[in-house]
């Protein structure tokens, strides 16, 4: 919607100045006070006239002043809008300020996200007529219902089935509960296990906003080294050793988030022999396990039969589009049980009807040949990224080329401020993650780049414009 505001203006129609004048100086007054800012559309002539209770000439007369003087800008079809450029000379200082801070720091026109899939491959006609389907069906009334707080269980069925089957998963129906997206289940999970003066070891560089959700439960991070295979893990029995309040480690083993790095197997299975050692649960963000370029994607830890304390969380949000929030967690019959009090507390159920329509997408198996499609073409992407870090970036940056993930890691060959680099890029219209975006205390030494959302010739704007600065 286009004018949610009322828009009010008072006239003093017994004024010596003109009515035109005064809705004209009345506009100037609300731009100058922050009231109304560029692109904000007004009512039309029309609209305006019968508000004000004027003649519509009246109302024109004032909009073509305003117009002239370069207040407004009309665009065909569309209507009347405040100006992106605003006559400069007749603001106070205030508002130069907030005019020269927009003009340095535009919206960014490129965005390498932190691993985003790209939305326009999204299924979109497959779900909006299996969303059609649903409500076309004799028996719709059912689904309008509260349902179970764990998700809708047909749905959870088919997310057994796959944990299961394509990730060497031994779930039950009742070791499941759907989320709206991983996050709420990194949420849940926090609040099922951990409580004030609990202790969650974490990587560093990590995932920021599971540090959050485990801090609001209360508990006090202890971050730990990611080194070239995985987690440094005599840091990890140090804190063990000297800490007895380690609930929890929290990881990203298959790549992990932000360096890419996949944990090495010897170091997956010492990861549980800790696990069991001290019964601390492994909370394992499986957040991208789809996006595998390699012969076969790396089995969870999840997945070991010796694993006895775990929390493994998934999404299929990126698997269909971010904006649909769709995420899950697998834990214990006990663990779920506590999961399922929480959820009841900050939403009683899931969206039933979105995971109703993408089942009738897993059933019909448009979800697998989605995979395979999307897959070949961020593969495609992921080796022109490379070649395009190679011929730019070559003599000043170190990659590894990921075997998964839609993201790349990079860190510089010199000593550089990351963070002055990617304020420099935002200037240009170009939009980094800052290293302190995913880094505990000291700033992380390199840059995750996504390039799956981006186009070839967006990937080389980037990768040229970034060469500039490293």
């Amino acid at each position: 919607m286009l004018r949610p505001w009322q828009f009010e203006i008072h006239l003093d129609k017994k004024s010596d100045k003109a009515l035109y004048l005064q809705i004209a100086d009345a506009i100037i007054n609300a731009v100058k006070s922050g009231k109304l800012t560029s692109g904000n559309a007004l009512p039309g002539s029309r609209q305006l006239a019968g508000l004000l209770n004027v003649n519509r000439n009246t109302v024109i007369e004032a909009l073509d002043v305003l117009i002239a003087e370069g207040w407004l800008i009309t665009v065909d079809r569309k209507g009347t809008f405040i100006a992106d450029i605003l006559p400069e000379s007749n603001f106070n200082k205030k508002t130069e300020t907030k005019a020269s801070i927009t003009v340095e720091n535009p919206k960014p026109h490129l965005v390498f996200d932190d691993g985003l899939p790209d939305s326009r491959l999204a299924p979109m006609n497959d779900l909006a007529r299996a969303y059609r389907e649903i409500f076309n069906r004799k028996s719709r009334w059912q689904i309008m219902g509260y349902s179970n707080e764990l998700g809708n269980v047909e749905f959870r069925k088919a997310i057994v089935q796959m944990l299961n089957f394509k990730r060497g998963m031994n779930v039950s129906l009742d070791e499941i509960c759907i989320t709206r997206g991983s996050q709420m289940a990194m949420y849940l999970a926090a609040h099922c296990l951990l409580s004030k003066g609990d202790y969650v070891i974490i990587e560093n560089p990590g995932y920021k906003p599971a540090w959050e959700a485990f801090e609001n439960a209360g508990a006090t991070l202890l971050p730990v080294n990611i080194l070239k295979d995985g987690l440094d893990l005599e840091e990890v029995e140090n804190h063990l050793k000297n800490n007895k309040a380690i609930k929890a480690i929290y990881v990203t083993p298959h790549h992990q988030f932000p360096t890419t790095v996949t944990m090495s197997l010897k170091k997956r299975l010492k990861l549980i022999e800790l696990s069991n050692q001290y019964g601390f649960t492994i909370i394992e963000d499986d957040y991208d396990n789809e996006f595998h370029f390699g012969q076969r994607p790396i089995l969870p830890i999840s997945s070991y039969s010796n694993a006895k304390n775990f929390i493994y969380i998934g999404t299929l949000s990126k698997i269909v589009a971010p904006a649909l929030r769709i995420g899950y967690l697998a834990a214990s019959i006990e663990n779920i049980q506590k999961i399922a009090q929480h959820r009841k507390i900050i939403d009683v159920q899931g969206d039933n009807i979105m995971e109703e329509a993408v089942l009738n997408l897993i059933n019909e198996g448009k979800i697998k040949r989605h995979l395979k499609k999307t897959n070949l073409i961020y593969k495609a992407k992921r080796d022109h990224f490379e070649n395009l870090c190679k011929l730019h970036l070559k003599d000043k940056i170190t990659f590894t080329k990921p075997e998964g993930g839609l993201a790349f890691w990079i860190v510089p060959k010199s000593e550089i401020d990351l963070q002055k680099v990617c304020d420099e890029l935002l200037k240009k219209g170009i939009k980094i993650m800052s290293p302190e975006k995913f880094s505990f205390g000291n700033p992380a030494s390199g840059l995750r780049l996504g390039y799956a959302s981006l186009t070839e010739e967006q990937m080389e704007e980037g990768i040229l414009a970034l060469s500039k600065y490293l």
